[in-house]
């Protein structure tokens, strides 16, 4: 369980607990010691209930205690479990490689983690295109934890979708949430995190995620078409249409989006070109691709683009 709080005083340096909660600070994950700092904390939990039934929680009072001197901050908590964050179904894939790719897989990441230092991981690209899916591999096999900053929104919002809160509420108030979320995000070390697809429209969200890693899954807007026409576009507000055929609606609208989003997912550090992928295995098509194949892609790349960085630093 993951619980970021914004302090309106100094940051908390040591243990803490509130008499109307059982959240108990198990270790600090990073803190700015300075008046309206936001410091993010680790947490572990003795509740009955399961963590779906605390999403949100606030108050004004925390008792704190710094350098033996008890006393209040006005504060936020909000929290989130990664036990609750399941793959949308396009994205989720039961096949996920042969034994052969799994050791390469387990060997790159090898590589690659003593250069990683703990930084974050930010998957980009359009909506699914597989950053759930691929980000949950990656987590496991880097040990790191994996967070679906769409489903944090959800969480943090009381919402069962996105589409639940562009109805009910707005486009601008889900990006604004969305911005808050990868803000918090970004305090943290050692995370996977999948972004939504429009989170590359902020200039504020890429300061956020560069404290970290970002990769691109590049994958083909007919790929794409046919992968969401497949399931539906009821969870995809951006894409919803009342008739005519799903995979020509999903590619005209995907087209459209690209339009405005294909120069900001540019930005990344690193691309992960699916099409690319599957010519280097000699496949005829990338949906023959496994999620493992493209993990070890996203870990190659990342490698090269560390190795740079550090060349010209």
């Amino acid at each position: 369980m993951e619980v970021g709080i914004t302090c309106a005083s100094t940051g908390l340096h040591k243990s803490s607990s509130s008499s109307s909660s059982s959240w108990i600070v198990r270790e600090k994950c990073r803190s700015r010691g300075k008046p309206n700092g936001f410091g993010f904390f680790r947490f572990f939990h003795r509740f009955h209930q399961t963590p779906s039934q605390i999403v949100l929680l606030k108050t004004k009072e925390l008792q704190c205690r710094e350098k033996n001197i008890s006393k209040f901050v006005d504060f936020q908590l909000w929290c989130y479990s990664s036990e609750d964050i399941q793959a949308p179904a396009e994205e989720s894939e039961t096949n996920y490689g042969s034994i052969d790719e799994a050791l390469i897989l387990k060997k790159k990441s090898q590589d690659v983690a003593p250069h990683l230092r703990g930084n974050c991981i930010y998957l980009v690209g359009m909506m699914g295109s597989g950053k759930t899916t691929v980000g949950k591999i990656l987590a496991e096999v880097l040990g790191y934890s994996f967070f679906d900053s769409d489903k944090l929104v959800e969480q943090a919002v009381g919402a069962s979708s996105v589409a639940q809160i562009f109805l009910e509420n707005s486009e601008d108030f889900f990006r604004n949430k969305e911005s808050e979320v990868l803000r918090g995000l970004s305090f943290m070390s050692r995370l996977v995190v999948a972004t939504g697809g429009g989170a590359v429209i902020e200039e504020k969200n890429w300061n956020y995620m560069r404290r970290g890693i970002t990769v691109w899954l590049d994958v083909p807007l007919e790929a794409l078409a046919r992968r969401i026409a497949a399931v539906g576009t009821n969870s995809r507000p951006l894409l919803c249409r009342k008739s005519g055929d799903a995979y020509t609606n999903a590619l005209e609208d995907l087209s459209e989006l690209s339009k405005k989003r294909g120069g900001k997912y540019a930005n990344a550090n690193t691309r992960v070109c699916l099409e690319n992928i599957a010519s280097k295995l000699d496949l005829g098509d990338i949906s023959d691709l496994t999620p493992t194949a493209i993990a070890v892609e996203a870990l190659i790349q990342i490698e090269d683009f560390l190795m740079e960085r550090w060349a010209t630093s």
